[in-house]
């Protein structure tokens, strides 16, 4: 056993800056996705208006006392988790190397980072008064890529890379892959249980909605029709107007909640290994 300790401590070696960096971006992520998780379960349940996803989380919390303040640090921390994917794409840390598996998980960072830099503008956008029209830029965008030759193939890629990174969620979940990320020797008993219990539920939310996200940039691609694409926060809304919405909402506020919840328990007990 002390042996076992021993090999894994070794696998934590980083430069200090380099680990607060990086557990500071997950605390700010999980954060997030626990407002959000909240806000989407009072819109399930009618209370609180129809606030839901990222740039309703980000709303309240500007309207709260000090609430840009917390807007501005969380915007410090989504750029931090924004590094730690950059790092792990161009310094690769976890020796993943260039295979066929490196590659693919590298393709996986630089996704997450790419969302993220959104998230992070969102953000930024709110706390700085700015208001926001999101949602107008992205129509505006997909209009004109629809307009070139390329436009069509491009989204309809993009959505089918996004909806295979939701599926690899299921797996990832399912298989318990994340726990081979975790520093066990410094968890306890509880700990390590909650992490692997949120860690499943809540991949498997988000593995939800990124697949939704990809299945209407598909549609997009396929009908030429921009209103057809969405992002996180639409992703949300078009669940809430399906069959049984609300209660498809309600369950996957729950996850998303959990998700934040083990995205700070990841943050807390994950190896850091960047010399």
């Amino acid at each position: 056993m002390n042996k076992m300790n021993t090999t894994e401590k070794q696998k934590d070696k980083a430069r200090p800056w380099i680990r607060k960096f990086a557990r500071l971006g997950y605390f700010a992520k999980g954060f997030v996705y626990i407002l959000i998780g909240i806000l989407t379960m009072m819109a399930a349940i009618g209370v609180g208006g129809n606030k839901k996803g990222a740039e309703g989380a980000f709303a309240s919390v500007a309207k709260e006392p000090y609430g840009e303040v917390l807007l501005w640090i969380i915007s410090v921390g989504l750029v931090c988790y924004v590094g730690w994917r950059l790092i792990q794409v161009f310094i690769d840390p976890e020796d993943r190397g260039f295979g066929v598996k490196g590659l693919g998980a590298k393709i996986g960072y630089f996704i997450s980072g790419a969302l993220y830099v959104g998230l992070t503008y969102k953000a930024i956008k709110i706390a700085m008064h700015a208001g926001s029209s999101s949602s107008d830029s992205k129509k505006t965008v997909m209009a004109k890529l629809i307009q070139h030759d390329w436009g069509q193939w491009l989204i309809g890629l993009l959505g089918a890379g996004i909806a295979i990174y939701g599926l690899y969620q299921f797996y990832f979940a399912y298989k318990e892959k994340f726990a081979e990320r975790f520093k066990k020797y410094e968890m306890s008993a509880k700990e390590l249980k909650l992490g692997l219990k949120t860690g499943k539920l809540g991949l498997s939310s988000r593995g939800i909605v990124f697949c939704m996200i990809g299945y209407f940039l598909i549609q997009t691609a396929l009908t030429a029709k921009p209103d057809e694409a969405t992002d996180f926060d639409g992703a949300l809304l078009k669940i809430s107007q399906q069959p049984f919405g609300q209660w498809l909402l309600g369950l996957l506020a729950i996850g998303l909640l959990l998700y934040g919840v083990f995205q700070i328990v990841k943050g807390k007990n994950r190896h850091m290994r960047v010399l």
